[in-house]
């Protein structure tokens, strides 16, 4: 077996080096003298660990602040997607339910995840018992619809032709396009049920 085998990586030894209880002249000396293959980490790592590093930075300054705010515009639409997007985290069984319990066809839901319906022709009713059904008040489940989504063009098939935004129906033509009878439709358009 030789010696180069028992030797300890780079990760190991700059480790150990960290965990020194001092930093002074003589550790250094003594790795770099055991480990001279590390001879340019080690001197990095020693140089790192002896910077003093102040114990009170004190406030940060008004430039300091819009730098970070402005790096954490950038982070947060990632961030809050799913909070401003309740349809996105529907699974299918849950919208399988939800289609269930509002009596509606799933295409209705799958639609309303789309963005393809025209909020403004919902009536007030219907969207209450969407957003009780999804534990939501009304007035959030509007906003997060009237938010435009690209979901419909983030899918990926092949095609011939390029992806375009579907454009907006109406509830009523929506039902009316998934097939529902006469008389339910007259039930859901109901602005005073």
């Amino acid at each position: 077996m030789s010696a180069g085998k028992n030797r300890p990586s780079r990760e190991d030894v700059l480790d150990a080096l960290a965990v020194e209880p001092q930093h002074d002249r003589s550790t250094i000396e003594r790795y770099l003298q055991d480990y001279p293959e590390y001879a340019n980490e080690l001197i990095d790592l020693a140089r790192e660990l002896s910077r003093s590093s102040e114990s009170d930075p004190g406030p940060l300054t008004a430039s300091e602040s819009r730098l970070i705010d402005d790096a954490w515009r950038g982070f947060a639409p990632l961030e809050t997607k799913a909070a401003t997007d309740p349809l996105s985290v529907l699974s299918v069984d849950q919208s399988r339910h939800l289609a269930k319990t509002l009596d509606v066809p799933r295409q209705v839901i799958t639609a309303f995840k789309e963005r393809r319906v025209d909020v403004e022709t919902v009536p007030r009713p219907f969207l209450s018992k969407f957003a009780d059904a999804i534990q939501l008040t009304a007035a959030t489940l509007t906003q997060s619809l009237s938010v435009s989504s690209d979901s419909g063009l983030a899918r990926s098939y092949k095609s011939d032709a390029k992806p375009q935004i579907a454009n907006k129906v109406s509830f009523e033509q929506l039902l009316i396009d998934a097939g529902v009878p006469d008389a339910r439709r007259a039930e859901l358009m109901d602005p005073d049920d």
